[in-house]
């Protein structure tokens, strides 16, 4: 673009109080308008838009004011010219007079005629600018005056740095520059700006094109501003939205921290890191053993990463690396206070804590951070950790919107991370328990071969209420039994170990399977009783129970049941059949009443006792699944261990079973030696 130079023509002379003073030949081509229309006459009428230069007045001196005008003409059109208002002081006046000087506007390029330009955008509701190769305002339309991202006064032909509210000009100057060069169009670039209150926020969307023109270099760029305040509002709820269904859906600490990363980029930020303390990561070695310098302390456990780049190139720690950390960095300072770091424009300069740590600095740089917010993860008062959000290729820095959305992001992941930390916490207790609950040897003694198999529905935890058992009784006979405990959990798994030892003292008593089940009822009940008034648990917890005792002597097996399913009798012939026992109701109702029913059972058969997780599935009924166990249990014979793993495996088709699996396997010896009185 041409500046004021000797080809510039006087052109007016103004009066202080903004009236035209002189107005010559040279204005009369211009504007199309002769001297006896305008001398004395208001110059607010002149000129197109806002840009008419205002007098200072008599506040200070002024300097003048240079910059490409585009002129209001008598028949309506239009034509833009450089213009220089210099001040001109008269005697005492009150302020200076102005002189107006005007040279043709030469742009490099093909330019739009300004009168198209208006056609085209003077009425669009969206705000447009456009600029030339200096990145000066060459025309903008007026719905951009109401957006608040330019500030107030003349604004053609100044740069970019002077004409954006305060913020990162540089950035979106940036950004133009890179359009203007060859770069692809931007678009849905988000920018923030002070609302009309200057309380709130208004929320812009910018897309910025380059303005190409035949047989020449780009003469400009085009930036095209959308209010999308309210848009951003509801954008923000639906991310929330959709972060409660992505945030949290398994019950494991390092999951769901990648998984609140994974949401938040790049809806938020370009680069997002989750960093946990030693006391979620309880495999880890504790950071207050690690080797820390005056430079760089261990502070976290890396748990989670998510980038806008593929390999994370912004990431000096790999998940489950610890995280250094100068001693005086915005991460300690939110671990002290517990309070976010919010930095819309990262301070990279000399003198700050990135000099204490380069390899962070040089991996900023290398990348282009450019804004910061390191927001706490908290939960009733105690501090899990920190999350980390950058924005590197988004040049938009980050807005105090930003920061809400980032802390409620922050808020929802805390309260998930601590469900799955005291879960964790529950089921390695509940293990160690149900561990030292279930028997780690079986005994048949002389009258049966036992093998058994139990897989957990979370196979981490290992914690379910399935249990099984084999109890020596006189007379040779074997007490075989197998339960199921409602639920999984530490009170599951406690009420299982309750439930085995009662029946074990019970089994002293040389009780009949109807009247051991009648007992066990009565005890599972008061059991219940008791917990529901200590508050340990708020519903009753229930279990089913199927008790069996075989005697080799007789080849006869006795059995009942507390609403749980059939034993299965295979035969040596390989045939299969489920015994046909009562259902009696489940333990813990308080009903008491059960049958025994006896059957014969040929030497070298197999008595399968088994929990419903086995045979039962969300896909196919029980009477499916005991259909499927008939086939499973006709497999050509092994070991009994074998068999065990066979069956299990084909009923579970090697997928994770929807619930905990207990089976128990035993077959009858011959009856060689065998006493014969009880």
């Amino acid at each position: 673009m041409r500046k004021a130079s000797d080809r510039a023509e006087l052109v007016a002379v103004i009066r202080p109080d903004g009236t035209v003073a002189l107005w010559t030949e040279a204005a009369e081509r211009l504007w199309g308008t002769p001297a006896e229309e305008v001398v004395s006459r208001p110059v607010g009428g002149l000129l197109s838009g806002a840009d008419v230069p205002v007098p200072p007045g008599t506040e200070g001196a002024w300097a003048g004011w240079s910059g490409p005008v585009e002129l209001r003409r008598r028949d309506g059109g239009g034509c833009v010219v450089d213009l220089h208002v210099s001040p001109l002081p008269v005697g005492d006046s009150r302020g200076d007079w102005q002189v107006w000087e005007a040279g043709p506007v030469e742009p490099s390029g093909a330019w739009p005629d300004p009168a198209m330009l208006r056609t085209l955008y003077g009425q669009a509701p969206q705000g447009v600018i456009v600029w030339d190769r200096e990145l000066r305002c060459y025309w903008h339309n007026d719905a951009i005056d109401g957006m608040g991202l330019l500030v107030d006064g003349p604004r053609l032909g100044r740069r970019v740095e002077e004409l954006l509210v305060p913020g990162r000009p540089e950035s979106l100057e940036a950004a133009l520059r890179r359009v203007l060069d060859g770069a692809s169009p931007s678009s849905n670039l988000e920018w923030v700006v002070p609302d009309a209150t200057g309380r709130g926020e208004r929320v812009l969307s910018l897309s910025l094109l380059r303005l190409d023109a035949p047989d020449t270099r780009a003469p400009g760029v085009c930036l095209i501003a959308v209010d999308v305040s309210e848009t951003a509002v509801w954008q923000r709820r639906n991310l929330l939205l959709e972060a409660s269904t992505r945030i949290g859906t398994t019950l494991d600490v390092m999951t769901t921290a990648q998984e609140m990363a994974d949401a938040a980029v790049p809806a938020v930020a370009d680069y997002v890191t989750v960093d946990l303390a030693d006391t979620f990561t309880p495999d880890d070695e504790p950071l207050d053993r690690l080797k820390a310098t005056d430079n760089r302390i261990p502070a976290f456990y890396r748990a989670a990463a998510a980038s806008v780049r593929p390999h994370l190139p912004e990431s000096l720690w790999l998940r489950g690396e610890p995280v250094y950390v100068p001693p005086r960095s915005p991460f300690t300072t939110v671990l002290l206070s517990g309070a976010a770091h919010f930095e819309p424009l990262l301070d990279t300069s000399p003198g700050g804590w990135l000099d204490r740590d380069p390899d962070r600095a040089r991996v900023i740089h290398a990348t282009g951070m450019h804004s910061l917010m390191v927001v706490p993860l908290r939960v009733c008062g105690t501090l899990l950790g920190v999350a980390v959000f950058v924005r590197t290729t988004n040049p938009v820095p980050f807005a105090q919107a930003d920061l809400t959305l980032a802390q409620d992001l922050a808020a929802r992941t805390a309260v998930s991370l601590d469900h799955a930390s005291r879960y964790r916490r529950e089921h390695t207790a509940a293990l160690a328990l149900q561990r030292d609950l279930l028997p780690h040897r079986l005994h048949g003694g002389v009258a049966v071969e036992v093998a058994s198999r139990y897989l957990p529905a979370d196979p981490r935890s290992g914690v379910g209420g399935d249990w099984y058992d084999v109890f020596p009784l006189s007379g040779d006979r074997v007490g075989l039994v197998v339960g199921d405990v409602i639920g999984h959990g530490i009170h599951a798994a406690a009420t299982m170990g309750r439930i085995r030892t009662a029946v074990h003292t019970l089994t002293n008593l040389d009780l009949s399977p109807d009247a051991l089940l009648a007992r066990l009822d009565e005890l599972v009940d008061e059991l219940e009783r008791d917990q529901l008034d200590e508050g340990l648990i708020t519903t009753s917890v229930g279990a089913t129970c199927v008790y069996a005792v075989y005697n080799p002597a007789s080849g006869r097996c006795t059995m009942a049941s507390a609403g749980h399913l059939p034993p299965a009798v295979v035969s040596p012939e390989g045939g299969v059949e489920f015994a046909d026992v009562p259902t009696g109701a489940p333990l813990g109702v308080g009903l008491g009443c059960y049958e025994s029913v006896e059957m014969d059972v040929a030497e070298g058969s197999v008595i399968a006792l088994y929990t419903d997780g086995l045979v039962e599935t969300r896909e196919e009924s029980i009477d499916r699944g005991l259909d499927r166990l008939r086939a499973a249990l006709t497999l050509p014979r092994t070991t009994l261990e074998d068999l065990c793993v066979e069956v299990t495996d084909r009923m579970t088709n090697g997928q994770r079973s929807d619930d905990d699996i207990a089976l128990l396997l035993a077959r009858t010896r011959a009856r060689t030696g065998v006493l014969t009185g009880v």
